[in-house]
């Protein structure tokens, strides 16, 4: 047996909605294949609260199997179909387990309750809160024999609520013209169930019923609404059942809408299968084409603004950094130079004052009694200078290195290498020894004594003997002593000046080969430091240049993955619009229907 043609469009359109991840569509479509495959035509009666579908339902199978009545509003769906003999069930929820209290039991599927024909709707309307999904009543009526089942709905408000039907009749009753809540809800069932007839209940209530009907009729043809009215009178039909009255009968309309149902729906079951699922699959091509055309429209939009902006950002980090580095080596580099003047100039400066007192001192002082305390004092304070003078050069290598690391990185290490330490800084400071210093002994002293007193002596007594004088006499002897004392206190201080000025002498090597010594040291230690520093640095610039190369080649390779990925994903995207597009032409085409076919008319 040759499949139906809307069989093959019904089920691509599954497969659409399963390709992009719509499991609701699948479901509904699924749902509505198995329904349109069974043989049973599905018309649903729909309409506000108290139009009177209770009782259509009523009148079409003559008989009361829908409850009616102010107190009687239906709340579940009820479904009218042909069976051999009357029959009704009530289908229930499945009920959890009551040991656990826990999800239904896998026996407990819905439940089917046999309820007596005449109160299974009002039973079912009573017990919606208890889990009633629908009530299902079966009656042997040539009418439903073809296969033909009407569903009676609740009020309707939301056209997606209803349940899938082959075709529908919208009750209004002729008190009144359409209003815009129905219209709405004509145009909505229209979207979803294109075989729609308004039936005008009531009729023998209104004596302008057909100018009602006929405004409707206007009313949906200006609104562009194609749905044919078809006037009945339900109470009309009923009491013509009973009496027997043909008269009646053909004035309650209902003749018009039984060759409508039989007829026109049942005799047309291929072509409103057509149009049920044109409309359906219709509705979900065209949710799919809005998903596929809304994420490709993402896809042309580059989200990648965060990830380019960081890249952007690390870009001008590397280049920061390598100005940086530039600025922060010219930094070092001039701090250490002027480091290096300014130390030297405080250890000169420190040694020549202490080479001005070592001056005064020697003035007045004698080396060869003073000597052990002097060299104690200038060892003292020549230590105290290297001390200062190394403190001062390591505390301002300490406010360098603060500097370079606010300036190459703030959460580096901002204290000196640990080889830059204070040892070693006083090793200059040697022994004094002291200068060759000459003795004035009791004999040298005797011997200049002599001296000295002999040129007295023989120059005050060559003078005398003029006088008349012996060369000795009182007068040289005394002359001579003079002379000799004389001369033996010029040479102790003679002495003494030579062994000062040997002290100096001494003193100033001393502090020379110190400032030399020292110098050299203080001089080696600035560029150890300078190279640790630099080392450190660098080590860190370079570091920091990697990790940030790293991390911007990182999210370079993610933007250009989610360009790669996007533009993949576009043009997946563009053939399932492509698709879509070709399936959309094939619903259309399945829902056009042939001039040869015959239109529901009233």
């Amino acid at each position: 047996m040759t499949a139906p043609p809307w069989l093959d469009v019904l089920d691509d359109t599954v497969r659409a909605c399963t390709t992009h991840q719509r499991p609701d569509l699948v479901q509904r479509l699924r749902e509505r294949r198995a329904q349109l495959l069974d043989g049973q035509l599905r018309v649903a009666v729909l309409g506000q609260a108290g139009q009177g579908k209770s009782q259509l339902i009523n009148a079409l199978v003559n008989a009361p199997v829908c409850a009616t009545g102010d107190d009687h509003t239906t709340t579940v769906p009820a479904i009218v179909r042909h069976a051999d003999s009357p029959a009704a069930v009530l289908v229930t929820d499945p009920v959890p387990d009551a040991g656990t209290g826990g999800p239904p039991a896998l026996e407990a599927t819905a439940g089917r309750r046999t309820v007596p024909i005449e109160s299974a709707t009002a039973l079912a309307n009573r017990e919606a809160a208890g889990g009633v999904l629908r009530a299902e009543v079966g009656l042997p009526r040539k009418l439903l024999s073809s296969g033909l089942a009407l569903i009676d709905t609740p009020p309707a408000v939301d056209p997606g609520a209803l349940p899938s039907a082959d075709a529908t009749l919208l009750v209004s009753d002729a008190t009144r013209e359409l209003s815009t809540g129905e219209l709405d809800l004509l145009a909505g069932v229209l979207e979803l169930c294109p075989t729609v007839v308004v039936v005008l209940t009531k009729i023998d209530l209104v004596a302008n019923w057909r100018r009602v009907a006929e405004r409707n009729r206007a009313r949906l043809a200006r609104d562009g609404l194609r749905a044919p009215v078809v006037p009945v009178s339900a109470n009309l039909r009923l009491a013509a059942a009973r009496a027997g009255d043909r008269e009646l009968a053909a004035e309650s309309g209902f003749g018009e809408l039984v060759r409508l149902l039989s007829q026109d729906l049942a005799g047309q079951a291929e072509l409103l299968a057509r149009r049920s699922v044109a409309a359906l699959a219709g509705l979900a091509v065209e949710q799919l084409a809005d998903q596929v055309r809304a994420e490709y429209t993402v896809t042309q939009q580059a989200d990648t603004a965060e990830l380019t902006a960081r890249w952007h950002a690390a870009s001008r980090e590397l280049e920061r950094l390598q100005r940086e580095s530039a600025r922060w080596q010219t930094l070092l580099s001039d701090e250490v130079a002027d480091l290096t003047s300014d130390v030297e100039f405080d250890l000169r400066e420190r040694t020549r004052r202490i080479l001005h007192e070592v001056d005064d001192y020697f003035e007045v002082a004698d080396p060869a009694k003073n000597w052990p305390e002097f060299a104690e004092w200038l060892r003292e304070n020549l230590t105290a200078v290297a001390e200062a003078n190394s403190g001062w050069l390591l505390d301002r290598f300490d406010w360098i290195t603060r500097r370079l690391a606010r300036l190459v990185a703030r959460d580096t290490a901002d204290s000196l290498p640990e080889s830059a330490g204070r040892d070693g800084a006083f090793d200059h400071v040697g022994e004094l020894r002291m200068p060759a210093v000459e003795r004035f002994g009791i004999g040298q002293k005797l011997f200049v004594g002599m001296r000295g007193s002999y040129s007295g002596l023989l120059m005050f007594g060559l003078a005398s003997t003029v006088a008349g004088l012996t060369l000795i006499n009182p007068i040289s002897i005394g002359a001579g002593v003079a002379f000799g004392a004389k001369s033996v206190f010029e040479e102790r201080g003679n002495r003494l000046k030579r062994r000062q000025s040997a002290a100096k002498n001494a003193a100033h090597r001393y502090v020379d080969d110190f400032f030399l010594g020292y110098g050299k040291h203080s001089k080696d230690t600035t560029r150890l430091i300078h190279r640790a520093l630099r080392d450190r640095f660098a080590g860190v610039a370079e570091e920091l240049r990697a990790e940030i190369s790293e991390s911007a080649k990182g999210i370079k390779r993610l933007i250009d993955a989610e360009t790669t990925e996007r533009a993949a994903r576009a043009q997946q995207l563009k053939l399932g619009m492509d698709e879509l597009t070709l399936l959309r032409r094939r619903v259309h085409a399945l829902g056009t229907v042939p001039a040869a076919r015959r239109e529901l008319t009233a």
